[in-house]
């Protein structure tokens, strides 16, 4: 039998708890059988008690039938009301929480267009620092509580309509109408996501544990310079010039791209891990965290691309 392994954390820790594992039922000898008497030979009569002429035991060595309180009758058995998770499972989750993250980037951004930039702006700063915490929390606690998980979606999409109405307001008299921006973005994160699965189902692509190292290294490496340009940009003006509208900018939001794609491959690979594994139903939702996060961290990227090649074209 394959040794069942992945190198997601949370796959590892799900395939620790999950019933049947090694790792399910900590405790020494929990879940083996009892001792038994000899075979066919009764237990000793309790005090207060007659002899019991019923206390054949079914077999030696046979495990005693699963008792209320307690762990499985013996290794491999599993509960009858788990279900493993399936592919529809995760589509299904990932449904979820994108249409959460669209429908409040929809609202978010017309609230900002009819009422007022200002409101929308506001609402970009809420769900980014909102996004940030949540997605930090889930990530380190390894959450795969709905709530939560719906709740990041919807700070998220606060963050993506503030963020797409701002840079299309900065290009306003550039030529750039509403949605100029947004509608090719979506479609550059629709083309760049169907690439990366077909690359990933053919074999184009294969993550390997190297792979995964390598790509999270690359991704580390990225958000600290990145943390780096921000923070700098308080006492100099666009910081190193990492997100500015020029050929530095656009070197960046490039590479930014390439490697959101590359997590996808790796997200692509958790789910056929978990699958393949049986994990718990409700790990979709952990699945489809990382899903989302890729997705709109793709978006984003190419949003910023976009809005770096019209600002450098239309000067």
């Amino acid at each position: 039998m394959r040794k069942r392994s992945s190198s997601n954390p949370v796959i590892k820790r799900a395939l620790a708890a999950a019933p049947g594992s090694a790792g399910a039922y900590p405790q020494p000898g929990y879940g083996q059988p009892y001792p038994q008497q000899g075979y066919g030979q009764p237990y000793p009569p309790q005090p207060g008690y007659g002899p019991n002429p019923y206390a054949a035991q079914p077999g030696y060595g046979q495990p005693y039938p699963p008792q209320p309180g307690y762990g499985p009758a013996g290794p491999g058995y599993r509960d009858p009301n788990y279900r493993p998770v399936t592919i529809d499972d995760v589509v299904m989750r990932t449904g979820f929480t994108l249409g959460t993250v669209v429908l409040a980037a929809v609202v978010t951004y017309f609230l900002a267009m009819m009422v007022s930039p200002a409101l929308g702006i506001g609402l970009l700063a809420v769900g980014a620092i909102g996004a940030l915490v949540m997605g930090l929390v889930i990530a380190f606690t390894r959450s795969a509580n709905p709530v939560l998980i719906l709740l990041y979606a919807a700070l998220e999409g606060l963050f993506v309509g503030g963020l797409s109405f701002f840079l299309e307001l900065t290009l306003y008299g550039s030529g750039v109408s509403p949605g100029g921006l947004v509608v090719p973005a979506v479609f550059g994160t629709l083309f760049v996501a169907g690439t990366m699965l077909a690359l990933y189902k053919f074999k184009v692509i294969r993550v390997t544990n190297t792979f995964v190292k390598v790509v999270s290294t690359a991704v580390i490496a990225f958000a600290v310079l990145i943390l780096a340009n921000f923070v700098l940009s308080f006492f100099i003006d666009g910081g190193l010039g990492l997100r500015s509208a020029g050929p530095l900018g656009l070197a960046v939001s490039a590479i930014a791209i390439v490697l959101a794609a590359l997590v996808l491959a790796i997200d692509f690979k958790d789910i056929d891990d978990a699958i393949a594994l049986g994990l718990p139903e409700k790990v979709s939702w952990q699945l489809a965290f990382g899903l989302t996060l890729s997705l709109v961290w793709l978006y984003v990227e190419i949003l910023r691309l976009l809005w770096i090649l019209q600002s450098m074209f239309s000067e």
